[in-house]
């Protein structure tokens, strides 16, 4: 069945004009929360893993990062069309893939943190395969989980709330593994019993927090389509420039932050020798984003969207410069860089997730199609690359340090190779990545006029269909009102 914004088909759900309950905003973080108990546990501790358990060589853990990760981001294409070819009448188009994909996901990720000493070369193999089946797994609970937010309001600040509440529940988690987990990473000890450990606690935390998502979450933004067909997800994605310009810059931001993500512990242990700081870090992220989590919808409403993402920038890049070239010996400025440069990407990284909802109804405002699961999986593609990429990096530069992941101290060369991948990596990207927004289009006052406009063909579709009268006073109610 095709739609246009001439003839629109029926419609599903009712207008997202209502402002969300507390609960539905909590239990959409608790679902990030989750889906980094798998995503930063990997991003944070799975090359610390390879090179100081498993015995795998940096080098061929950065190739690793980077062939399994663009599978990866191939796979979030493929569960995009899922999602838009799924709709069930008794969960809608998203909540079925966080019910019953859960479990695998975290299964899985115990699975990687649990290599079997079979030889070199049998060890990179099963790598490959269970770092895939993991991405994969990934791919099918976060894009609905991600895709869903765009359907649960069309209010820029209900959105930024959600997309405050996300980065709060991820930021819980990366808190807790660097407040808990990141201590115990020392170098010349057996590390494999804290990742046993670690990763059989997530397992159970992690079925609690998406059954938690799954019971608090609904659909509620109206389709014209219920199932969208391939043809019309290409024309979706076709000539919707904003999201062109967000998968871009994301992609340049999300390489520089899993490079610095990747070396935390490495920059902390092995060129400050203080790994104690690595918690301290922790609660003073955990603070920063919990204001943050609060401001930015303010911001947001008072200056706008891109604006803002691109303040934070700056503030990323200045953080990521000072990591790059202060002295290893003057500890407390380089913590305060660090400091600065995580600072920004909490920034950013809550600003993001309302960009592209927005993009959801620009692709609906061009075609009349209603697509948020391509839109969000190509988002996503986008993104995967990035951390690809990022992952990659830090693992060249490693060896280009002549990382040695059994010596007690590091040479000078391989601090600086950890300092280029903490550091000037994140800060290079990072402005790349805002001098691509400063020319994005799509602002909060131009994205206001599209939804009014949807909502008026809404208007006229059910007024056409014969809809009743409680149902058009809905479809024409104002934005916010």
């Amino acid at each position: 069945m095709t739609s246009s914004p001439s003839a629109p088909a029926a419609r599903t759900d009712h207008p997202g004009s209502d402002k969300l309950r507390l609960r539905s905003i909590i239990g959409y973080g608790a679902g990030d929360a989750a889906n980094n108990l798998a995503f930063t546990t990997t991003s944070m501790f799975l090359l610390v893993y390879y090179t100081d358990v498993a015995g795998i060589p940096a080098a061929a853990a950065g190739t690793l990062f980077l062939v399994v990760r663009l599978f990866d981001a191939f796979s979030d294409l493929f569960a995009g069309r899922m999602v838009d070819r799924t709709n069930t009448k008794r969960w809608g188009k998203f909540r079925p893939f966080i019910l019953f994909g859960s479990v695998p996901l975290l299964i899985l990720t115990f699975l990687n943190f649990h290599i079997p000493q079979i030889g070199e070369g049998g060890k990179l193999a099963y790598a490959y395969i269970v770092y895939a089946a993991l991405g994969l797994a990934y791919s099918l609970v976060n894009i609905p989980y991600g895709s869903m937010a765009s359907a649960m309001t069309q209010k820029p600040k209900e959105r930024a709330k959600l997309a405050s509440a996300r980065t709060v529940g991820a930021l819980l988690v990366s808190s807790a593994l660097g407040i808990f987990v990141a201590p115990l990473l020392k170098a010349g000890t057996d590390l494999q019993p804290i990742f046993t450990a670690v990763t059989l606690v997530f397992m159970v935390l992690g079925v609690v927090l998406y059954l938690f998502t799954f019971f608090t979450t609904r659909e509620k933004v109206a389709r014209d389509v219920p199932k969208v067909s391939f043809k019309q997800s290409m024309q979706t994605l076709k000539g919707n420039k904003p999201l062109l310009m967000l998968c871009l810059s994301s992609l340049l931001f999300l390489s520089g932050y899993l490079s610095l993500s990747t070396v935390q512990v490495y920059y902390f242990r092995d060129a400050l020798h203080n790994l104690g700081l690595v918690p301290i870090l922790s609660i003073v992220q955990l603070v920063i984003t919990l204001a943050l989590s609060a401001w930015v919808p303010v911001l947001v409403a008072r200056y706008g969207k891109r604006t803002v993402y691109m303040a934070f920038i700056v503030v990323g890049v200045v953080g990521g410069l000072l990591v790059m070239f202060t002295p290893t010996t003057l500890v407390w400025l380089a913590f305060l860089g660090f400091v600065i440069a995580v600072g920004g990407i909490a920034g950013v990284s809550i600003v993001v997730w309302a960009l592209e909802a927005d993009t959801v109804e620009y692709g609906e405002w061009k075609t009349g199609v209603r697509s948020e699961g391509i839109i969000y999986s190509l988002f996503s593609f986008t993104r995967k690359t990035g951390q690809a990429v990022g992952g990659a990096l830090a693992g060249y530069a490693l060896a280009w340090g002549g990382y040695d992941g059994h010596a007690a101290a590091q040479t000078a060369q391989a601090v600086t190779g950890i300092q280029i991948a903490a550091g000037l990596i994140p800060a290079i990207l990072g402005a790349g990545a805002g001098v691509i927004m400063f020319f994005y289009e799509l602002t909060d006052a131009r994205h206001a006029k599209i939804v009014a406009e949807i909502r008026e063909r809404h208007l006229q579709a059910g007024a056409g269909l014969g809809a009743d009268a409680e149902t058009v006073a809905k479809l024409s109610k104002p934005e916010g009102a």
